[in-house]
């Protein structure tokens, strides 16, 4: 039986400086944006994006990112818990990042960061959309290193069912490796290979939103679920809630007819 290695969450301290990594997974997520988004603005022109753009967007991203992912724990997940203790809610290096609400906190910003440039939402956000799935990969490589987000109890027969020690005793699937490896790799396979030649304005954007809302959902049936605004379910779990709405949207942007007929 595999047992969860209990990592310490500091990488790295030099005195009172304490480097967690939880913090070096999303900077690794960053710099992999920052990497494929230069390369595919190089190679892709008909999205008129220039590297100074890509540093942009990162930087507009991350705000949303960090922002959006806090308080969409705090909103979805905990509010009970972060009202009775609202100085937590500023302890993101703790962990605690709500995929839902980080998204909508990027939506907002590449909004903001269109606005500024002249360029359309899904514009924008056709181009982003494959330079994210890495990024998730590492934040769920992180939820693993800290030994959160476990799994539900599985066939003690399983070869890679682990022990969360810190949990209970018993056998888990080790759901942030699953979603790291769907939501994040495999989403990634998908959306760069379909992105690799121009589409219809939004269906980029789209496949993005139903790619992420089926592995998520899928994800969830083995992850222990999280209590949530609608209380704790083990039939239809709070991501799966959220991530219904992703795949409805998705499925629009892919049928609709842009306006133009294109982009």
């Amino acid at each position: 039986m595999l047992i969860h290695p209990q990592f310490d969450p500091i990488a790295v301290q030099i005195g009172p400086l304490a480097v967690r990594w939880y913090g070096l997974m999303y900077l690794a997520g960053f710099v992999a944006f920052l990497w494929l988004g230069k390369r595919r603005a190089a190679a892709q022109p008909w999205h008129g994006m220039s590297g100074q753009d890509v540093d942009d967007l990162l930087f507009y991203g991350v705000l949303g990112v960090v922002l959006g992912g806090r308080l969409g724990q705090v909103l979805f997940y905990e509010p009970g818990y972060y009202l009775a203790h609202p100085l937590e809610i500023l302890a993101v290096w703790k962990g605690g990042m709500a995929f839902h609400g980080g998204m909508l906190g990027v939506f907002v910003a590449m909004a903001l960061w269109g606005r500024k440039a002249g360029r359309t939402f899904f514009q924008v956000t056709d181009f982003i959309a494959p330079l994210v799935p890495l990024g998730l990969m590492a934040g769920r490589i992180g939820n693993f290193i800290n030994g959160e987000l476990w799994g539900r109890a599985a066939d003690p027969g399983l070869p890679w069912a682990m022990i969360f020690p810190h949990v209970d005793s018993l056998p888990r699937h080790p759901s942030p490796l699953y979603q790291a490896a769907g939501e994040g790799l495999l989403l990634f396979v998908i959306l760069w290979l379909f992105s690799a030649r121009q589409r219809a304005l939004g269906a980029v954007s789209g496949m993005f939103m139903i790619g992420y809302g089926v592995l998520r959902f899928a994800a969830e049936y083995f992850r222990e679920p999280d209590h949530g605004i609608f209380g704790l379910s083990y039939v239809v779990s709070m991501g799966q809630w959220l991530s219904l709405p992703m795949v409805l949207f998705g499925i629009w942007l892919m049928l609709r007819k842009p306006v133009g007929g294109g982009r």
